[in-house]
């Protein structure tokens, strides 16, 4: 997950690499949500493969090869449309998130699924606060590599290509798919569950004796004469007193020049993409309770828009 998410590597110059192409403004949203639309048709037909088959490595292995082609077709340079089909492309690789968070459901038990599904989700976000950084260095870039010129620009499809290379490598010789669990193993766990879950008291009795301790009387309200409702007191204090200037009246939230507005700019930033994976995980993880575990590939692939 933290390489598929260091595709923000190429959201500081991908801009300024369009206008170099010749492209027109809106191609810059054309190749931002290629990739996000290829990873959302790809999703369902890698979920169902994974639920079919109970296997992941196959699955990582082959939607590698995507992200290898898309991200070495973004290096080329050589025109926009090539461009935007390295985003389509690398785009399908993504698909394989919902193979990976089915598989998790699988090997986890309930009560630790939270836990594990932070762990990985942190590391999205990780790649997505680190990914723009990663241009401090490839920025320097300017050599030529056989016919392809490498400098900032596609410097960052290079980058990506030769990190999916090794991850290619790091599945391919140190993962392993864990057995596939039978179904008869499956339905006494399941009727093991239900026994322990009926087995248990409820926590609270299903009539309770009024008055009892932990409840808690209203107290009957007191009339008051002739019917009336105290007056409030007049709301001096929210006035403004002569010679006296309301400090909020001339608050203004852009306090400063450019420097200012760039740090409130990448802090607000920092902290929108720190916290998404606290919004998330609840919901990947309530909702992988609620669904069946052998379509949990199938289920999941919408979680990867998250």
């Amino acid at each position: 997950m933290f390489p598929s998410a260091l595709y923000a590597v190429i959201l500081p110059t991908i801009w300024r690499y369009l206008q170099i192409l010749g492209a027109p403004p809106y191609f810059l949203g054309l190749s931002l949500s290629a990739f996000s639309l290829s990873g959302l048709l790809a999703g369902p037909f890698f979920g169902q493969w994974s639920d079919r088959t109970r296997t992941t490595k196959n699955i990582i292995l082959f939607a590698n090869l995507f992200e290898v082609v898309g991200n070495f077709m973004y290096f080329m340079n050589f025109d926009k449309w090539l461009l935007l089909s390295s985003r389509l492309v690398a785009g399908i690789g993504t698909g394989a998130g919902a193979s990976i968070f089915g598989y998790l459901t699988r090997s986890t038990a309930p009560e630790d699924r939270s836990t594990v599904f932070a762990a990985v989700m942190a590391c999205r976000q990780a790649g997505l606060l680190i990914g723009p950084a990663c241009n401090i260095f490839l920025r320097l870039c300017n050599f030529q590599l056989g016919p392809f010129v490498v400098n900032k620009f596609t410097a960052p499809g290079l980058f990506m290509c030769l990190l999916w290379i090794l991850l290619q490598l790091a599945v391919l010789l140190m993962y392993w798919d864990l057995p596939p669990e039978d179904s008869a193993s499956c339905i006494i766990r399941d009727v093991v569950d239900v026994e322990e879950e009926s087995e248990k008291e409820p926590l609270v009795g299903a009539e309770e004796p009024s008055g009892s301790y932990g409840t808690v009387c209203p107290s009957p309200s007191e009339p008051l004469p002739n019917g009336t409702l105290p007056h409030s007191s007049p709301a001096s204090s929210h006035s403004e007193l002569p010679g006296q200037s309301n400090p909020f009246r001339n608050f203004n939230a852009s306090r400063g020049g450019f420097q200012w507005q760039l740090t409130e700019f990448i802090i607000g930033v920092f902290l929108q993409v720190l916290g998404l994976p606290f919004v998330a995980v609840a919901q990947v993880s309530l909702f992988s309770k609620v669904t069946a575990e052998k379509t949990q590939g199938e289920q999941q692939w919408p979680i990867m828009l998250m």
